[in-house]
């Protein structure tokens, strides 16, 4: 495993870290199975966790506190995030921050956090969506640095809003935060425009998030793809999603090296990418921990077929259904 600097904070983390969503409440979601998965992520070297409130309402806090407990003395990198009052994903432009993360909200969700982890602080606490113009309203930063001087959290971030990724630019320049989260793939190559110089001349961390295109980078998905009754990908992959996503996947097999899987050149086209800190898969089995962390002393792909990938850029608009 390689690690790097995570922003002006300092750290360092493992270049490919883990995300909670799917140990929160998917369907096929198990307790012992994803902790069995997280425990070989840290003993292969993966040292930083994310999560959120939202992932089955405090659910895979509680697992990421277990985890913790389980490694007394070994550094693991704890990340969750604060849900908009309103409890509506994505943010749209109309919703105030009053609406969103006033900073009696802001206070009940981290106490709520810590208490289902069963942690003392968290390294990072994120808003789990975002406006640019809340920054004319400093009140949740001013919270924000308030429990920071109290060392109940580390660092303050924000999670960007699918295929947004130019509403967080202004946060970034704004000097008050220290981390963003971002979807970053070979399809979403938007952050690259402006988001990432900023981040670089501010230095601020960069967490990847859905490197496999909600799964579709796995080359994995037919047109004939379903899921359980109540699992989220049904809509998100309404029909003129998952067709065109199936299509885009398609266009991209053939370039894949022999004996590479889609997955690997998905998550090793992220680490080609230096502005990148860390990349967060979702993974509940082991065999997907053992194949995704894997990527890392693999290392980013070669000058030439990170060009022909970068050509598959896929430029979408925010729709009802993108969520």
């Amino acid at each position: 495993m390689r690690y790097r600097k995570f922003g002006r904070l300092g750290w360092d983390v493992s270049e490919i870290g883990l995300g909670m969503w799917g140990m929160g409440g998917w369907t096929g979601s198990d307790d012992e199975e994803s902790l069995t998965a997280m425990q070989r992520a840290v003993d292969l070297g993966c040292n930083f966790f994310d999560t959120a409130w939202g992932y089955g309402e405090g659910h895979s806090e509680r697992l990421l506190g277990q985890l913790v407990r389980s490694y007394p003395g070994k550094k693991i990198y704890t990340a969750t995030k604060i849900p908009p009052k309103n409890f509506k994903w994505p943010s749209k432009r109309e919703y105030t921050l009053q609406e969103c993360f006033p900073p009696d909200h802001i206070d009940e969700y981290v106490e709520k956090s810590l208490k289902n982890a069963g942690l003392d602080s968290f390294d990072l606490m994120q808003l789990h969506t975002w406006e640019d113009r809340w920054l004319e309203d400093s009140r949740w930063y001013r919270k924000l640095d308030d429990l920071r001087s109290s060392g109940v959290i580390g660092g303050i971030g924000i999670s960007i809003n699918r295929w947004e990724a130019w509403n967080g630019v202004q946060a970034v320049e704004s000097g008050l935060i220290d981390v963003v989260q971002v979807i970053y793939n070979i399809f979403e190559q938007s952050p690259m425009d402006e988001l990432f110089p900023a981040c670089r001349k501010h230095d601020v961390a960069v967490i990847a998030r859905v490197p496999f295109d909600e799964g579709t980078l796995t080359g994995t998905l037919t047109k004939d793809s379903r899921w359980p009754e109540g699992d989220w990908r049904n809509t998100y992959f309404v029909p003129e999603n998952l067709s065109l996503s199936v299509e885009h996947a398609e266009a991209l097999k053939s370039l894949a090296p022999p004996g590479m899987p889609m997955a690997a050149m998905a998550l090793r086209y992220v680490l080609a990418e230096p502005t990148v800190s860390t990349i967060i898969p979702g993974m509940r089995k082991t065999r997907h921990v053992e194949q995704n962390l894997a990527t890392s002393d693999a290392g980013p792909l070669d000058e030439l077929l990170l060009k022909e990938v970068a050509k598959h850029r896929w430029d979408r608009q925010p729709t009802a259904w993108s969520q």
